[in-house]
């Protein structure tokens, strides 16, 4: 694998695995109150075990999805692989949701532990808190969208290596 092949596979694999992180993190604590309530009842439901669910099912997220994208762009050609860097990199709605996603992480990284600290260990308020706030980033994002706030669109211009005009043609 050349290196310009595998600077491509890492970033697209790293996309791939904020993408995981993000939706599993916004998946994650309805489906695990779900399943504990249709299975175990009210009773066994606690704040720290939604929070660890939370930041358990992003870090399984993210590695189902970095896993599947590495073995996708691993076997793929190059200029596939480069082109899909760039569409990526470029891709307005993409920078936009990423971002997102971040300010809620690091909001609620500090404001979760702030609200709940005497109901959770500090651990999963910590990481369980930057899970909700990273999938209530990506619901905000999702609704901007919805709400016809556009995101700016970006027109890309790929560079053509200049023909070599010492031979003749």
């Amino acid at each position: 694998m050349s290196p310009p092949h595998a600077a491509d596979m890492e970033y697209l694999v790293r996309q791939a695995m904020s993408t995981g992180y993000q939706w599993s993190s916004l998946i994650a604590p309805p489906a695990y109150v779900a399943y504990i309530l249709a299975r175990k009842g009210h009773a066994e439901l606690s704040i720290n075990r939604i929070l660890r669910a939370t930041w358990i099912g992003g870090l399984g997220g993210a590695s189902i999805s970095g896993g599947g994208a590495y073995v996708r762009y691993a076997y793929s050609r190059q200029e596939f692989v480069r082109d899909k860097r760039m569409e990526t990199a470029y891709n307005t709605s993409i920078v936009r949701r990423n971002d997102h996603s971040t300010i809620g992480s690091v909001l609620g990284a500090v404001a979760v532990p702030a609200i709940l600290w005497k109901h959770a260990n500090i651990v999963n308020l910590i990481l369980g808190g930057a899970g909700l706030g990273g999938g209530i980033g990506l619901l905000t994002h999702y609704g901007r969208t919805l709400s016809e706030d556009p995101h700016p669109k970006v027109d890309i211009v790929l560079p053509v290596a200049p023909a070599d005009k010492s031979q003749p043609t």
